[in-house]
Protein backbone atom coordinates (compact mmCIF):
# COMPACT_ATOMS: atom_id res chain seq x y z
CA UNK A 1 0.00 0.00 0.00
CA UNK A 2 1.36 3.47 -0.79
CA UNK A 3 1.56 6.15 2.29
CA UNK A 4 3.79 8.88 2.75
CA UNK A 5 5.17 9.64 6.34
CA UNK A 6 4.47 13.59 6.89
CA UNK A 7 5.88 13.29 10.46
CA UNK A 8 5.39 11.74 13.49
CA UNK A 9 1.49 12.83 14.08
CA UNK A 10 0.33 12.58 10.14
CA UNK A 11 0.51 9.94 7.19
CA UNK A 12 -0.71 9.74 4.02
CA UNK A 13 -2.11 6.67 3.02
CA UNK A 14 -3.86 5.56 -0.53
CA UNK A 15 -7.51 4.93 0.13
CA UNK A 16 -8.84 1.57 -0.51
CA UNK A 17 -12.13 0.09 -0.33
CA UNK A 18 -12.08 -0.59 2.99
CA UNK A 19 -11.45 3.18 3.62
CA UNK A 20 -14.82 3.34 2.10
CA UNK A 21 -17.25 3.84 5.52
CA UNK A 22 -14.20 5.58 7.55
CA UNK A 23 -14.98 8.30 4.20
CA UNK A 24 -18.79 7.81 4.20
CA UNK A 25 -18.46 9.15 7.93
CA UNK A 26 -15.88 11.46 7.68
CA UNK A 27 -17.97 13.38 5.23
CA UNK A 28 -21.77 12.62 7.05
CA UNK A 29 -20.14 14.01 10.44
CA UNK A 30 -19.18 17.31 8.43
CA UNK A 31 -21.49 17.27 5.46
CA UNK A 32 -22.48 20.87 6.28
CA UNK A 33 -19.00 22.24 6.99
CA UNK A 34 -17.84 20.15 3.74
CA UNK A 35 -20.80 21.19 2.05
CA UNK A 36 -20.01 25.11 1.73
CA UNK A 37 -16.69 24.53 -0.63
CA UNK A 38 -17.56 21.07 -1.98
CA UNK A 39 -19.98 21.09 -4.44
CA UNK A 40 -19.88 17.22 -4.76
CA UNK A 41 -20.62 16.48 -1.25
CA UNK A 42 -24.15 16.10 -1.08
CA UNK A 43 -23.83 13.07 -4.15
CA UNK A 44 -22.31 11.05 -1.65
CA UNK A 45 -25.15 9.59 0.74
CA UNK A 46 -24.26 6.25 1.54
CA UNK A 47 -20.62 4.15 1.74
CA UNK A 48 -21.88 2.42 -1.40
CA UNK A 49 -20.94 5.80 -3.04
CA UNK A 50 -17.24 5.70 -1.81
CA UNK A 51 -17.65 1.64 -2.36
CA UNK A 52 -18.26 2.73 -6.39
CA UNK A 53 -16.02 5.69 -6.20
CA UNK A 54 -12.44 4.24 -4.52
CA UNK A 55 -12.01 1.69 -7.76
CA UNK A 56 -11.52 4.85 -10.60
CA UNK A 57 -9.41 6.28 -7.71
CA UNK A 58 -6.86 2.84 -7.49
CA UNK A 59 -7.28 2.74 -11.03
CA UNK A 60 -6.25 6.49 -11.38
CA UNK A 61 -2.96 5.24 -9.02
CA UNK A 62 -2.46 2.60 -11.66
CA UNK A 63 -2.48 4.67 -14.33
CA UNK A 64 -0.34 7.06 -12.70
CA UNK A 65 -2.84 9.95 -13.51
CA UNK A 66 -3.52 10.81 -9.53
CA UNK A 67 -3.08 10.21 -6.33
CA UNK A 68 -5.99 9.72 -3.59
CA UNK A 69 -4.81 10.23 -0.22
CA UNK A 70 -6.22 9.78 3.37
CA UNK A 71 -4.57 12.51 6.25
CA UNK A 72 -4.45 9.94 9.16
CA UNK A 73 -3.44 12.30 12.06
CA UNK A 74 -2.83 10.01 14.93
CA UNK A 75 -4.11 7.18 13.32
CA UNK A 76 -7.49 8.84 12.73
CA UNK A 77 -8.97 9.23 8.95
CA UNK A 78 -9.14 13.23 9.46
CA UNK A 79 -9.49 14.51 5.86
CA UNK A 80 -8.24 13.66 1.79
CA UNK A 81 -5.74 15.11 -0.33
CA UNK A 82 -4.76 14.31 -3.47
CA UNK A 83 -2.30 15.20 -6.81
CA UNK A 84 -4.85 15.39 -9.69
CA UNK A 85 -5.19 15.37 -13.11
CA UNK A 86 -1.19 14.89 -13.94
CA UNK A 87 -0.10 16.00 -17.39
CA UNK A 88 2.59 14.15 -17.62
CA UNK A 89 3.89 15.64 -21.19
CA UNK A 90 3.92 19.25 -19.48
CA UNK A 91 4.41 17.88 -16.32
CA UNK A 92 2.09 19.42 -14.23
CA UNK A 93 -0.80 18.26 -12.11
CA UNK A 94 -2.91 20.43 -8.92
CA UNK A 95 -3.55 19.33 -5.37
CA UNK A 96 -6.54 19.02 -3.58
CA UNK A 97 -7.78 19.19 -0.04
CA UNK A 98 -10.49 18.65 2.28
CA UNK A 99 -10.38 18.36 6.17
CA UNK A 100 -12.85 17.46 9.29
CA UNK A 101 -13.86 20.66 11.14
CA UNK A 102 -12.71 18.86 14.37
CA UNK A 103 -9.13 18.65 12.94
CA UNK A 104 -8.75 22.55 11.62
CA UNK A 105 -6.03 24.47 13.07
CA UNK A 106 -3.34 21.87 13.47
CA UNK A 107 -0.98 22.57 10.07
CA UNK A 108 -2.80 18.96 9.52
CA UNK A 109 -3.11 20.49 5.47
CA UNK A 110 -0.34 22.91 4.95
CA UNK A 111 2.11 20.08 6.26
CA UNK A 112 0.41 17.21 4.31
CA UNK A 113 0.96 19.90 1.23
CA UNK A 114 4.63 20.05 1.53
CA UNK A 115 5.11 16.26 1.93
CA UNK A 116 2.69 15.97 -1.22
CA UNK A 117 5.14 18.79 -3.11
CA UNK A 118 8.07 17.17 -1.99
CA UNK A 119 6.86 13.99 -3.40
CA UNK A 120 5.33 16.06 -6.63
CA UNK A 121 8.71 17.12 -7.65
CA UNK A 122 11.33 14.97 -5.84
CA UNK A 123 9.83 11.65 -6.67
CA UNK A 124 7.24 12.33 -9.93
CA UNK A 125 9.12 15.14 -11.33
CA UNK A 126 6.54 17.41 -12.08
CA UNK A 127 7.48 21.27 -12.50
CA UNK A 128 4.59 22.71 -11.75
CA UNK A 129 1.61 22.53 -9.13
CA UNK A 130 -1.55 24.29 -9.25
CA UNK A 131 -3.81 24.96 -6.26
CA UNK A 132 -7.66 26.29 -6.78
CA UNK A 133 -9.86 27.74 -4.13
CA UNK A 134 -13.35 29.79 -3.91
CA UNK A 135 -12.34 33.51 -3.66
CA UNK A 136 -14.40 33.84 -0.05
CA UNK A 137 -12.91 30.09 1.34
CA UNK A 138 -10.32 32.28 3.51
CA UNK A 139 -8.87 28.58 4.93
CA UNK A 140 -8.05 27.13 1.75
CA UNK A 141 -6.44 30.15 0.80
CA UNK A 142 -4.35 30.15 3.75
CA UNK A 143 -2.46 27.14 2.53
CA UNK A 144 -0.99 28.25 -1.06
CA UNK A 145 -0.73 31.68 0.66
CA UNK A 146 1.42 29.83 3.67
CA UNK A 147 3.47 28.21 1.33
CA UNK A 148 4.06 31.13 -1.07
CA UNK A 149 2.38 29.90 -4.03
CA UNK A 150 2.04 32.66 -6.59
CA UNK A 151 -1.25 33.89 -7.30
CA UNK A 152 -1.71 33.90 -10.85
CA UNK A 153 -5.33 35.34 -11.31
CA UNK A 154 -9.41 34.58 -10.73
CA UNK A 155 -11.11 32.46 -12.84
CA UNK A 156 -14.79 34.08 -12.96
CA UNK A 157 -17.69 31.73 -12.62
CA UNK A 158 -15.07 28.83 -11.91
CA UNK A 159 -17.43 26.78 -10.36
CA UNK A 160 -21.13 25.55 -9.72
CA UNK A 161 -21.78 25.52 -5.99
CA UNK A 162 -25.13 25.13 -4.30
CA UNK A 163 -26.91 26.10 -7.36
CA UNK A 164 -24.77 29.27 -8.26
CA UNK A 165 -21.51 30.05 -9.82
CA UNK A 166 -18.61 31.23 -7.75
CA UNK A 167 -14.73 32.54 -8.36
CA UNK A 168 -11.85 30.76 -8.63
CA UNK A 169 -8.20 32.09 -7.59
CA UNK A 170 -5.56 30.06 -9.07
CA UNK A 171 -2.42 29.45 -7.58
CA UNK A 172 1.05 28.12 -8.81
CA UNK A 173 3.94 26.91 -7.26
CA UNK A 174 7.15 25.60 -9.67
CA UNK A 175 9.72 22.90 -9.11
CA UNK A 176 12.65 25.49 -9.13
CA UNK A 177 10.66 27.73 -6.62
CA UNK A 178 10.07 24.78 -3.92
CA UNK A 179 13.86 23.65 -4.67
CA UNK A 180 14.72 26.86 -3.39
CA UNK A 181 12.54 27.66 -0.30
CA UNK A 182 11.30 24.16 0.94
CA UNK A 183 12.69 24.26 3.65
CA UNK A 184 12.53 27.38 5.19
CA UNK A 185 9.06 27.25 5.41
CA UNK A 186 7.41 26.70 8.32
Amino acid sequence: MFTLKVDHDIELQLLQRHHAMKLFKLVEENRVHLREWLPWVDTMLTPFDFENLIPIWLNQFAENSAYNLGILYKGTLVGVIGIHQIDWYNKLASIGYYLSKDAEGHGIVSRSVKAMLNYAYFDLGLNRIEIRCGVKNKKSRAIPERLAFIREGTVRDGELLSGYYHDIIIYSMLAREWNGMHRVIK
